[in-house]
Formats: structure tokens, C-alpha cells, sequence
């Protein structure tokens, strides 16, 4: 019997030292060696814990053992049978929290880089079967209305489509991705990839209508009326959330959405071919410790900031930013200040912020998120000279789509209220799930929620 081999193969990514100097991807993708090489030290277990730790139950030793035989158009094929985005998965999953941590190989060295695999078979088909289609089911004559086309949204006219139904896509935006477009880098996410994943699901027939802001051109109620027989929302959560201190509205402060959405989607790294204006200074303090905090400050080194720093007021173990997303800051060069809370901002005659003032913070006790809840340390209390402050404290839903919905529950956060298991909401016909429903999330994890709101949407127009 062959030795195990305990050692994941290493993914190949640009320098530290280049990759600041450009947006293109950091990671580089496997090469077929290395992924034959890492797809040989699947022990193809019984217990299948990956695919139950898979929010969209991919069966993964099966896709990796096609990769292992080398029969590339079978892992495509298993793979795409459950995930229809494996090329987003592949490059923004947090695998290492999921379907990677429960993995047989884990308790004795690295897990297999499930993660890395996916991609790998998404940029091979890309390569050598674009445009290739699952069987579609014949038409049952129902017609679905998806709001949005961010990660749940796709999913659900994806999956619909594949089952029979006409499935309509509704996006506020001028191009489809949400979040994905958005939110996450160039350098993370290519846009060309998304774009690839979006047009896959164009050509199972789902029509995709942009610029189509459903609260002001049509409400929910109309879609119901003009004939569709369902409607799911997967309108994520794109409100930012603020601190709430003084000086919050100076200018040269963002929130991470408003950057980001400049940087990405608008493409302000392309200045002067993209006409984006936005304000690039000496040093920049980005509030946050998430997935979002790490996209913002990678992105102002890249803008060309000299001095970039994350300012969070627990300790590095509470981050919930992917352990990969802060190693490739520190790569990079960004400055993590560490158990600091700005308590307010100081701006100029004009009125652009100029400085932050801080306090230092010590860890208590664990508060509801099982995390040690952040106490000032009285006295001491600094300033931070900074150009430009961007707020990465998370998000919430819009409140567009609920408010102009009768009928339509939602929490005192503001989040559609939808059974877990189906994605029901309290609307007779109304489906919703992703980061509309939990808050802002993973992507991943929109994609199950889309996967579950399928089953049973799919029952309800079948009459079932």
C-alpha cells in the first residue's frame, strides 16, 4: 500500500513584491501535475465528511477521483451536477471552515486543498469545453422571478432552469455577479470568471434583465400579478453599517462598499481609462477584521497608498477574515493595529478627515458571538493621522424590496425572515435566502440556502 502523503501540494501565487504593483489574481491555479498530484492523496474514505461538510453537497471524492484517472470530462460533470459557480467556489469558498475541515487526512496533516481541486476543474473546462450544457428537463410551462444575481440568486435560476421551469432574472445593477462584481477584488475574483459562470447560466435559458431595480420599476406583488407563478429573493445585504462617532461625515471616509464598488465594479484602478474618481492619500485606516477589511486594504495598496492599516479592536484569533486573506495582507505589507477602537474623527477647515482619534482595548469576557468582547482601557486614548478612513463593519439587506413588499416578515436587522430548510418567507409564493436572509455571509453558504429554496419551490409549482 502506497505511504500516505500528509503534505498538501502548494498552491504556485504571484510575490508579495509583484502582486501590489497589480490586480491581477494573486493565486496562479494548479498546474496538471500538481493537481494529479494532490488529487492522488485522497484516500477515497468511506465516511464521506467532506461532502457533508459542503453547503451544496458536492461529491467530492468522486470528482477527485475522476481528476485522479485523469478523465477530466467526468470531474466536470459531478462537479457541475450540484455546483453551478465551481469557478467562484474554487477562488472565494472558506473550504478551510468547511468541507476541507472535516477531512479524514486532517487529523494527521493537511487536509486535501479541496478548494484548489474545484478550481482547477473550473479553469480546465473554461479551457477545453467552453459552452458545454447539462440536460435541461422538458418545459412544465411555470415561470420563476429571481431578484438578483448575486451567488443564491444564480444558483436558484440555475437549478430551476435545469428542472423545466422559465426562470427571469431581475439585477438593479448594469452588469450580473452581485457581490461577486462588487464586492470582491479583481485580484481574488477575476471578473472574466464571474462573467463565465454567468453566462453558463444565460445558456440554460434563463432570461437576465439589467438596470431592473424591482421596488421602483416593479414590486413584488406586480412580478406575482404580471404571471409568474413564483418569486425568489436573493437580494443580499448592500447596506454598510457605520460606527455612529463623531466626525463620521467628513469626507475621505468610505464605507468598505463604496470603495469597493469604486475600485471593482467601476474600476477606478484603471484611472484615467475608467473616469472613477477616488481619493488616494499617504495613509489609510481601514475599520474591520473581516474577509471585507482585507479586500479593502490589499485594494489601497494597490491604489498606491504608501502606508495601509487595519484597525480592529479584538486580537488577531478573533478575526473572521479567512487565514489565507490576512497572511497575503501581511505579505503585502499592511499594518495591523491590533485591540484599537476609533472613538472619533477629526477633520479640516474643508471638511476632509485628517486624523482618528483611538483607545486601547483589552479582551473580557466572551460575549454572544463566543468571542472575547472588546473593554477600553481607560487613559489610553491616541491619534492616528490618517487621509482616508474606510468602514468594513459588515452589512445589512436593503430595506427596498421588504419595504414595498406586503406581507413580507423581516427582523428588527432588517433580514427577510425565511424557514432555514425551504427558504419560505411569510408571503404565500415568495421564496429568499442568502445574505438577505442571514446577513452578510459566504458565498457558499447563499448557494445552499438557493439549493434548499430550489426543492422546494420546484414542489410548490409541480403542485406537490
Amino acid at each position: 500500500m502506497a505511504k500516505l502523503d500528509l503534505n498538501r501540494v502548494p498552491m504556485p501565487k504571484q510575490t508579495a513584491k509583484a502582486r501590489v504593483k497589480n490586480f491581477n489574481e494573486v493565486a496562479l491555479g494548479y498546474t496538471d501535475e500538481d493537481a494529479l498530484a494532490e488529487a492522488s492523496r485522497c484516500i477515497q474514505c468511506k465516511k464521506r465528511g467532506c461532502t457533508e461538510g459542503c453547503p451544496v453537497e458536492v461529491d467530492i471524492p468522486e470528482f477527485i477521483a475522476a481528476i485522479r484517472d485523469g478523465d477530466m470530462p467526468e470531474a466536470v460533470r459531478i462537479l457541475k451536477s450540484k455546483n453551478a459557480l465551481p469557478g467562484i467556489c474554487g477562488r472565494v469558498c472558506p473550504q478551510e471552515t468547511q468541507c476541507e475541515e472535516v477531512c479524514s487526512l486532517g487529523k494527521k496533516g493537511a487536509p486535501i486543498a479541496i478548494g484548489r481541486l474545484e478550481r482547477y476543474v473550473a479553469d480546465w473546462e473554461l479551457k477545453n469545453q467552453p459552452g458545454s450544457k447539462p440536460e435541461i428537463a422538458p418545459a412544465t410551462g411555470k415561470k420563476v422571478a429571481v431578484v438578483g444575481s448575486g451567488p443564491a440568486g444564480l444558483t436558484v435560476a440555475a437549478d430551476l432552469a435545469k428542472l423545466g421551469h422559465s426562470v427571469t432574472i431581475f439585477e438593479a445593477l448594469h452588469i450580473a455577479g452581485g457581490v461577486l462584481m462588487y464586492g470582491i477584488p479583481e485580484f481574488r475574483m477575476p471578473k472574466d470568471i464571474v462573467q463565465v459562470e454567468v453566462d453558463y447560466v444565460k445558456s440554460l435559458g434563463v432570461e437576465l434583465k439589467l438596470d431592473a431595480v424591482i421596488g421602483k420599476i416593479s414590486t413584488v406583488d406586480e412580478i406575482l400579478e404580471q404571471g409568474f407563478d413564483a418569486v425568489f429573493l436573493g437580494t443580499g445585504a448592500g447596506l454598510p453599517m457605520f460606527l455612529n462617532i463623531p466626525g463620521e461625515n467628513y469626507n475621505g471616509i468610505y464605507s468598505a462598499n463604496e470603495f469597493l464598488t469604486r475600485t471593482n465594479l467601476m474600476k477606478a484602478y484603471l484611472f484615467p481609462e475608467y473616469d472613477t474618481p477616488i481619493k488616494i492619500g499617504k495613509r489609510v485606516a481601514v475599520i474591520g477584521g473581516g474577509n471585507v477589511a482585507m479586500d479593502a486594504a490589499r485594494c489601497s495598496l494597490r491604489l498606491g497608498f504608501e502606508e495601509v492599516y487595519i484597525v480592529y479592536r479584538r486580537s488577531r484569533e478573533e478575526m473572521p477574515a479567512r487565514l489565507e486573506e490576512v497572511e497575503n495582507a501581511e505579505e503585502e505589507g499592511v499594518i495591523f493595529k491590533l485591540l484599537t477602537n476609533p472613538v472619533r474623527f477629526i477633520g479640516d477647515e474643508n471638511g476632509w478627515v485628517t486624523a482618528m482619534e483611538c483607545i486601547e482595548m483589552e479582551l473580557g469576557e466572551p460575549d454572544e458571538s463566543g468571542r472575547r468582547r472588546p473593554v477600553p482601557k481607560e487613559g489610553s486614548e491616541f491619534t492616528m493621522d490618517v487621509d482616508v478612513v474606510v468602514v468594513a463593519l459588515g452589512t445589512t439587506p436593503n430595506p427596498l424590496v421588504p419595504t414595498t413588499t406586503k406581507g413580507l416578515d423581516t427582523t428588527k436587522k432588517g433580514t427577510v425572515i425565511a424557514e432555514e430548510e425551504t427558504g419560505k418567507t411569510t408571503k404565500p409564493g415568495v421564496w429568499a435566502g442568502g445574505d438577505v436572509v442571514t446577513g452578510a455571509a459566504t458565498v457558499i453558504s447563499a448557494m445552499g440556502a438557493g439549493k434548499r429554496a430550489v426543492a422546494s419551490i420546484d414542489a410548490y409549482l409541480r403542485g406537490k
